[in-house]
């Protein structure tokens, strides 16, 4: 299975307060990400975070996202947010972990889940690669404060009870949601 989700802000304090988060502690918060993540997750499913997976110091970063793996189920595909400095991370430090986690550098990732083409990138866009043949485009970055837009949608946690969503439960929604503005006709 397919999941994917954003701004998780593992270890951010004051995310609580700017998205009114129902935690009283940033610890209280980490723990309720991961067990909502683990209930989701299997194994081998593969979960793509878009955006916003660890916050802190940049030189902290890389240790905060050590600790976040070990605990989360799945293979972990992260494209980079506003926030995921990750400047020290070495792959090493992941030990027999490092093989479930993907690091991209790159801000947009394209896939196909399904046949289905889907353009990640942590920022919302009006248009994305391809938006025109009605392909999908997955975000974060906004926190649930953007009105939807075709077949864009935001997946960060604060917008769907702090889990994943899964593939199945992405396409349903875009089964809901009008075709992209510039989709172009052939008929």
């Amino acid at each position: 299975m397919v999941f994917f989700t954003a701004d998780h802000h593992f270890y951010h304090q004051n995310i609580i307060k700017y998205c009114n988060r129902p935690f009283e502690s940033v610890e209280e918060m980490n723990n309720a990400l991961i067990n909502n993540w683990n209930e989701s997750i299997r194994s081998m499913d593969d979960v793509y975070v878009i955006g916003d997976f660890i916050f802190g110091r940049a030189e902290r970063q890389a240790e905060r996202l050590t600790g976040i793996v070990r605990q989360v189920k799945g293979n972990i595909f992260l494209v980079k947010g506003s926030h995921d400095k990750l400047a020290s991370y070495d792959p090493m430090t992941l030990g027999k972990d490092a093989r479930r986690f993907h690091l991209f550098e790159d801000r947009i990732l394209a896939i196909t889940v399904d046949g289905q083409e889907i353009i990640l990138c942590h920022y919302s866009m009006r248009v994305w690669p391809k938006s025109h043949f009605n392909t999908w485009h997955l975000f974060g970055h906004s926190h649930g404060k953007l009105k939807p837009w075709g077949k864009s949608l935001d997946v960060g946690v604060d917008c769907w009870d702090y889990r994943p969503l899964s593939f199945p439960e992405v396409k349903g929604i875009m089964q809901t949601r009008p075709d992209n503005f510039n989709l172009l006709r052939t008929e």
